[in-house]
């Protein structure tokens, strides 16, 4: 019968009231464990929650755009291996310094120099000899000198000692000094301090491997230095030795050069403690050795103007 009577759906409706209610209270009960959860967390010395295994502790770089001031340019850092061996085995390298610092090789009063002369010589003079090129001149240089018993300085580049491996053991077999001219002769003031290092260390590498010792004397290449570069030379334990006198012989005669124009720029510009510059290889463009043939008659005329010669050790007497 249908009438006036209760709608057939009554008990669903008072079900879903039922639902509802309960939905209502456990939300009310979830906001209010989390306020006191809030609450509890907030509280002065709380313990700050510990990030998941992995995460990062750091906080987040925010993102900018290029035009924004917090944007910039600087290159992430590189994961290239240094140019130079460790600190412990390059002294000067380190961010801290050694407890015991490297006990240098040559006396404190050589520091921050690049010597033209050998203090205290008297009248002597020193003969070196610059190796990058070829050894074209080697075997005629080595032979005078033997001939007339005296010793001399090699500056030898990485580069030629690792190319002249016998050139380098038969200049230490004579007895003679060798010395650090950089592994590929560039232009020092050109370099950073790292750079530097590379290009000594790497020298010295080659040079020892060849059988040489090359400590504690370097040439800088070209000449070119500056107090900056002194200075990283010595923190590397070496002392940068110049000249006094130029042969030029490395002009060549196609630079205009010849055998006796060579011996008069030693012999007129000879003094106390001199050290003369001459080279090894041969000339490029005309094959010429003109310090290797001057060198006789540069001896000479070196005795018979009253002089003899010393080697470079006598700057280490201090």
């Amino acid at each position: 019968m249908t009438g006036n009577g209760p709608p057939a759906d009554l008990p669903s409706q008072g079900k879903a009231r039922r639902r509802m209610v309960a939905v209502v209270v456990l939300a009310a009960v979830l906001v209010v464990a989390a306020g006191l959860a809030l609450m509890l967390s907030m509280r002065p010395g709380a313990a700050p929650e510990a990030p998941a295994q992995g995460a990062s502790s750091e906080s987040p770089v925010a993102t900018t755009s290029p035009g924004s001031a917090a944007s910039s340019h600087e290159a992430p850092p590189s994961s290239e291996p240094p140019l130079v061996p460790p600190p412990e085995s390059v002294p000067g390298t380190s961010d801290t310094a050694p407890a015991t610092p490297p006990v240098r090789p040559f006396p404190e009063s050589l520091l921050g120099q690049d010597l033209t002369s050998i203090p205290g010589a008297g009248n002597k003079i020193a003969l070196t000899f610059d190796g990058g090129a070829n050894a074209a001149g080697l075997q005629s240089i080595l032979s005078t000198l033997d001939r007339e018993q005296i010793s001399a300085t090699f500056f030898l580049t990485g580069t030629w000692a690792a190319a002249n491996p016998d050139g380098v053991a038969r200049i230490a077999a004579a007895g003679h000094r060798l010395g650090n001219h950089s592994m590929t002769h560039p232009a020092f003031t050109q370099l950073t301090d790292l750079m530097i290092a590379d290009e000594i260390g790497r020298a010295e590498s080659a040079i020892v491997a060849a059988g040489g010792a090359p400590r504690p004397f370097f040439r800088f290449p070209f000449g070119d230095h500056d107090s900056r570069t002194i200075n990283t030379v010595n923190s590397l334990g070496y002392v940068p030795v110049r000249w006094s006198g130029d042969t030029l012989g490395w002009k060549g005669t196609s630079g205009g050069m010849t055998r006796e124009s060579v011996i008069q720029r030693v012999l007129g510009g000879l003094q106390p403690g001199g050290i003369i510059l001459m080279h090894i290889g041969s000339n490029p463009d005309d094959g010429s050795t003109l310090d290797a043939d001057a060198l006789p008659l540069i001896i000479e005329g070196t005795r018979s103007a009253g002089f003899g010669f010393a080697t470079l050790d006598a700057l280490l007497a201090g």
